[in-house]
């Protein structure tokens, strides 16, 4: 059976490729649900992965919900609501806990439509860069529901709240050059160059020391929710365990031998 979600590690970079290429890689159901958390977790847990890239096989980054899926549901869920809150938390909301629980960078490489949840997945990433096809909507009053991944606490962060209101009052569709317009990414480059200018951001931040990194990630995400004084206290206690490292002792030392530093990640 073809995995749903490819796991390639090259050094300390790691691709993660939704697979459902003929479905437009839907995120939704369990198995897809399953095999994203199990790859973040697995990323989490590696402890020479030093930055991820998440991208789409096929011509789509993510469809976000099955359509098909949703029609067949279409009783299930009118007839038991009280059912419908687990079917979200124990299903598409484990992958937006999954990330936000992901100490590790990652940049999403968009290549094609990223629609309602997948519009969302994208906003879950670190980084976002566009290939030239890319499009966006966080589409899901199109049919008659709201963003229950998150993507309600997920866009205003990303594209401030006026924007946001327009995207999921309308439900229209943004293109690549709007997207970044309104900071939704922060590049847009030709499909064919995708996953290469995905993957030289990538050496640039994976040059970088391990530990380190994932804590600045901590922090800035921290930072979401946090006032300041509090933010102060965490960097704080941060800073202390940075300077215990062999990395950071290498880091001075290389820079001031004037040579490149070696860090090992430790």
């Amino acid at each position: 059976m073809m995995d749903s979600v490819l796991f390639a590690q090259d050094g300390g970079v790691v691709t993660l490729t939704l697979n459902q290429p003929e479905r437009r890689n839907p995120i939704s159901e369990a198995g897809m649900v399953d095999a994203l958390v199990g790859a973040l977790e697995r990323l989490s847990a590696t402890r020479d992965v030093r930055v991820a890239i998440l991208t789409g096989a096929g011509s789509a980054f993510s469809s976000g919900g099955d359509l098909r899926a949703m029609a067949a549901d279409l009783d299930a869920r009118a007839q038991a609501p009280l059912d419908t809150p687990a079917y979200y938390t124990r299903g598409i909301q484990r992958i937006t806990r999954a990330f936000a629980a992901l100490d590790v960078p990652i940049i999403a490489a968009v290549n094609g439509p990223a629609v309602g949840a997948g519009c969302d997945l994208a906003c879950m990433c670190d980084i976002r860069i566009a290939g030239e096809s890319a499009r966006f909507a966080e589409s899901f009053v199109k049919v008659g529901i709201i963003p229950g991944d998150g993507g309600a606490w997920l866009l205003p962060r990303v594209v401030g709240f006026s924007k946001a209101c327009e995207m999921t009052f309308t439900g229209d569709m943004l293109d690549a050059p709007a997207a970044l317009a309104c900071g939704l990414v922060s590049r847009v480059v030709p499909d064919a160059e995708l996953l290469s200018a995905a993957r030289a951001l990538a050496d640039r931040i994976a040059a970088n020391p391990p530990h380190a990194l994932r804590m600045a990630k901590r922090l800035l995400q921290q930072g979401r929710e946090m006032a300041q004084l509090p933010l102060l206290e965490l960097a704080a206690q941060m800073q202390a365990l940075a300077h215990t490292s062999q990395d950071h002792r290498e880091a001075v030392t290389a820079f001031l031998e004037k040579r490149p530093p070696q860090f090992t990640g430790q």
